[in-house]
Order: structure tokens, then C-alpha cells, then sequence
């Protein structure tokens, strides 16, 4: 696929800005740093294992993750569910006759929710599912980090239930205040912005029907969740993008409209 080496070449410049912004230091402050890093490491929370569950949003996202996560030595599972995967809204009780379970087998150290565009309802209704879903998560000895719904470019289908989405982030914060730290959010507008757009840097970043991702917005998401879960686990180590991105997930038939 045509678009992978972009893919490397994008992210790679990411990486290469965010180490130049850093300053400069000696080679011996550079081998002090490494090893405290490394002794840091040794004592502070890693990951084992990370738990996705999402909407066909989170089947496309979580291509890019099996790979980086695979390639930072992390297992990884994903329950993404195209056309559900939600804990509120329609078909939500099918999904949590047996979500329990696989939370409680799956053994992770991290469940990842990335909130669905089918969580509709009010937010007492919203809060109640992701209360549900924090609950059920500590309950199997693992943390909770829900991610907010990339911005979409509403059908018919969707219109009349944006005023829900738009209020799924508040619903999983109130709860996550509440959780006594085993819960937070995290905010993909870092990745997505604040509304839909289909072409980022002369590539499709989003699928042209306003919903889904394309290769380069999965990849971008990957390398922004790794460095997040970086920071709450902080033994936890990514891999360099270079060791994820062309592995060849990108010519995946999910992708295919893009």
C-alpha cells in the first residue's frame, strides 16, 4: 500500500520534533538520564497486558495498536465490535451479558474504552453505563481509561443523536471523578481536533464517510495513546513507530475505502 512509508515518515518526524524540543544535553547527562530511566523502570508500573473495546471506529484503531503494542512487548486484545462494542445505548444489555467475563479472563493491567458513536441516551442513562463498565474493570483488578469520540461528520443516521454524543465525554468524566483514581479520560481531540477532517497533510487522515479512520489517523491515534499510557504507567516503554508502522496492517479490507 502505497501509503505506509508516509505512514513512518510522518511519525518519525514527530518523534525526531518532540527529542529536539527537549534541549540539549552532555553525552554524560544523556547516559545519567538513561540510566534513571532504566531504574525507574524497574519499580514503577508497566503493562502486561492492554484490554480495547470499541465501536468499528476502535476496529480500525486497534489494527496500528496490536502492532505497536506487540512491538513494545505489551499483549493486547481488542473486543472492538463493528456496529456495537458500546456499555450505553442500543443493543448495550446484548453487549454486558458477556462483557463481565471477558473483562475478568482478558487479566489486563488496562482496559481502553474508546467511547462509541452508538452511547445514546441521557447522561444519567450514560453515566450509569460507564459507572457500570468502571465498576466491572477495578472489580478485575485492572485500570479504566476511556477515550473521547473522534469528532464525525453526521448522516441521517447519526443527527439526531448528536446532542448525546457531544455530552459522552462529561458522562465518563463525572464518573471517572468518582472511581478513586481507577478511571480517567483522556482527550482525542489532541489527535482529531475539534471537528471532522478528512485530509491532514495532503493524506486521507479520516475515512471519507465521516466516520471512520484511515491509515495515517490510526496511526496517528496509536502513537498519541502509547505516550499517554506512557505517562500513567510509567514502565511502560513504547516502541519507536518505525518498529509498528509498516507491518503491514495498513492493507487491512477496513481500510479499503480510504
Amino acid at each position: 500500500m502505497t501509503k505506509t512509508p508516509s505512514l513512518v515518515l510522518g511519525l518519525s518526524g514527530l518523534l525526531l520534533l518532540a527529542a529536539g524540543c527537549s534541549g540539549e544535553s552532555t553525552a554524560n547527562d544523556a547516559t545519567a538520564a538513561t540510566d534513571a530511566t532504566a531504574a525507574d523502570a524497574a519499580t514503577e508500573p508497566g503493562l502486561s497486558k492492554v484490554l480495547f473495546i470499541g465501536d468499528s471506529i476502535a476496529v480500525g484503531e486497534a489494527l496500528p495498536l496490536a502492532a505497536a503494542f506487540e512491538a513494545s512487548g505489551v499483549e493486547f486484545e481488542s473486543l472492538a465490535s463493528e456496529g456495537g462494542g458500546n456499555v450505553v445505548g442500543p443493543f448495550a444489555e446484548e453487549h454486558w451479558t458477556e462483557l463481565p467475563e471477558q473483562i475478568a479472563t482478558a487479566e489486563a493491567d488496562a482496559v481502553v474504552y474508546q467511547i462509541t458513536t452508538y452511547d445514546w441516551g441521557t447522561q444519567a442513562e450514560q453515566e450509569a453505563g460507564y459507572d457500570r463498565l468502571s465498576t466491572t474493570v477495578t472489580e478485575a483488578g485492572a485500570e479504566l481509561v476511556f477515550v473521547t469520540v473522534p469528532p464525525i461528520r453526521p448522516d441521517d443516521f447519526y443527527e439526531p443523536h448528536m446532542a448525546d454524543l457531544d455530552r459522552t465525554a462529561d458522562a465518563a468524566r463525572a464518573v471517572a471523578a468518582e472511581s478513586s483514581g481507577q478511571a480517567r479520560v483522556l482527550d482525542a481531540g489532541e489527535v482529531w481536533g475539534t471537528a471532522y477532517t478528512e485530509i491532514r497533510d495532503g493524506t486521507a487522515d479520516r475515512n471519507a464517510d465521516g466516520i471512520h479512520t484511515c491509515p495515517q489517523g490510526a496511526a496517528r491515534f496509536t502513537a498519541w495513546l502509547l505516550a499517554e499510557l506512557a505517562d500513567q504507567f510509567p514502565g511502560f516503554t513504547p516502541a519507536a513507530a518505525e518498529d509498528w508502522a509498516n507491518a503491514g496492517w495498513s492493507a487491512d479490507g477496513h481500510f479499503g475505502a480510504c
